[in-house]
């Protein structure tokens, strides 16, 4: 991966330490929610709001740095991992997020019986399941 700082700076975003903090907290915890990765930050630079940690997420996501996926009934979740249209795997005990290659072919992956017009560039697969610890212990 490219350097925050290169990165927030090829992307036109100017440099802070919470926003470095956030781009480095989202790719040391992929899936991470906000709760998560807003910890990981004040573990690293100390005090920052929840809202300053929204505005940056919202901010990288907008700039196409990161991606929120929002799992329904679930916390939104943020991964570094952009620009193949992968999809997930979601535990329904647990809550465990793991990334699963695309499901067929080329991106977008998928395609809809009648794209009503629209022309599709992104397929988003979640696929729901319990994971192999969860398995075990039942």
């Amino acid at each position: 991966m490219t350097e925050p700082a290169v990165l927030l700076r090829q992307n036109g975003i100017p440099i802070t330490a919470q926003r470095l903090a956030v781009l480095k907290a989202v790719s040391d915890r992929p899936h991470g929610t906000v709760d998560a990765i807003a910890g990981n930050v004040r573990a690293t630079i100390g005090a920052i709001s929840q809202q300053a940690v929204y505005d940056a997420l919202g901010m990288l996501v907008k700039k196409g740095l990161i991606r929120r996926i929002q799992p329904a009934g679930s916390p939104s979740l943020y991964e570094n991992r952009i620009g193949d249209n992968h999809h997930h795997l979601i535990c329904r005990t647990c809550g465990k997020t793991e990334d699963v290659d695309c499901a067929v072919g080329a991106a977008p992956c998928l395609s809809a019986a009648d794209n009503s017009g629209f022309q599709v560039d992104e397929a988003e697969v979640i696929y729901w399941g319990t994971c192999a610890d969860c398995q075990s212990t039942k």
